[in-house]
């Protein structure tokens, strides 16, 4: 099952005020595992970012000014994102933004019937907490120590893994893992030869008991004592 994570930086918080897109990252995932793969671009948005934007991200007009426009790479997003699903924190945001670019570019929106919002998955589970992206990364342990301003790709990869833990990704991993070590370990087991084992090994010594004739009367008769006794079915 392939499975994309999403984020996205924008000049500002208002799509339909005329805000644009100036970061959109995406990591692969297969059956709950990372490819390595990915989709990243920087875009020119044509416009200033917010002051409070622009702390946020730290990408300024001059260092987006050379980058591609997303009408530019619209058609490669289509594609690599395909028909699978695609997990957003606070989905309505991204893809918000995302189909009023695909819109300027004449294009289709995206299907919001293939979007798991990360949002919904953490207030089921963390009622009445905070779920920010950086509060579900120290909740699970997730290194955030270098993310002093906010990227997509890099915010993409860290949803990538609190997503797996929100779904008990790794676990199905560790599973999954476990039981192909187990099958190797049991396969292994079927080639040993025998013979070849204890080939060469001493033989141990048979140890000798003297049977306490009085225990084992007395055992003998409490046995009888037993209703529905086990040892009643084996009998000749």
């Amino acid at each position: 099952m392939r499975e994309l994570v999403l984020d996205t930086e924008t000049t500002g918080l208002d799509f339909s005020g005329g805000d644009r897109i100036v970061e959109i990252g995406i990591v692969e995932l297969e059956n709950h595992i990372e490819t390595g793969n990915f989709f990243h671009y920087y875009l020119n948005p044509e416009k200033e970012s917010s002051l409070e934007a622009l702390k946020v991200h730290g990408l300024t007009t001059e260092f987006l000014s050379d980058k591609p426009k997303f009408a530019d790479v619209a058609d490669e997003l289509i594609k690599f994102i395909g028909d699978s699903l695609i997990v957003i924190h606070n989905a309505s945001f991204d893809i918000g933004f995302i189909n009023a670019e695909l819109k300027n570019s004449n294009m289709t929106a995206i299907n919001e019937k293939n979007i798991i919002d990360t949002i919904i998955l953490a207030k089921k589970k963390f009622r009445g907490q905070s779920i920010s992206l950086d509060s579900l990364c120290r909740k699970y342990n997730i290194d955030i120590s270098n993310r002093e301003v906010h990227g997509a790709l890099k915010d993409a990869k860290l949803l990538a893994l609190v997503y797996l833990e929100l779904i008990g990704g790794k676990q199905t991993k560790l599973k999954f893992q476990e039981e192909n070590e187990l099958q190797n370990n049991e396969y292994s087991t079927y080639k040993i030869n025998l013979n070849d084992y204890y080939k060469g090994r001493k033989p141990v010594k048979q140890r000798e008991f003297e049977l306490n004739l009085d225990d084992h009367k007395l055992h003998i008769e409490s046995i009888k004592k037993i209703p529905n006794k086990i040892w009643d079915y084996f009998k000749n």
